[in-house]
């Protein structure tokens, strides 16, 4: 099961850190990633990360403020948000892929977490 936490109300310039726990599995040895939903709209490619943390890709959205990680010891990933913008504002998701790889494809992961929003005030 993923749980994912951090999300809530900033305004905008403001920064969150999002975490994703695993409980009952390890995620040390599968890609992981971060998607997001805005209200009425398809959900979208955020971050992704590989097995070991050294390889990661962006969402030209959010690339140079969103910064995803990874800590295998505590079977966690986390999504560092600086420089929220409203049109951050969405349900954000992480992941698990089908393998180490990280993956800008939705359908390359099999699990998904509950999601937690993400409302950027401007």
């Amino acid at each position: 099961q993923l749980q994912a936490s951090g999300g809530g109300l900033v305004q905008a310039g403001d920064s969150l850190r999002l975490s994703c726990a695993a409980s009952g599995r390890s995620l040390s040895t599968y890609g992981m990633g971060w998607f997001r939903q805005a209200l009425g709209k398809e959900r979208k490619f955020v971050a992704t990360i590989n097995w070991s943390g050294d390889t990661t890709y962006y969402a030209d959205s959010v690339k140079g403020r969103f910064t995803i990680s990874r800590d295998n010891a505590k079977n966690t990933v986390y999504l560092q948000m600086n420089s929220l913008k409203s049109e951050d504002t969405a349900v954000y998701y992480c992941a698990v892929a089908q393998n180490v790889y990280p993956s800008v494809l939705d359908y390359a992961y099999d699990y998904w977490g509950q999601g937690t929003q993400v409302t950027v005030s401007s």
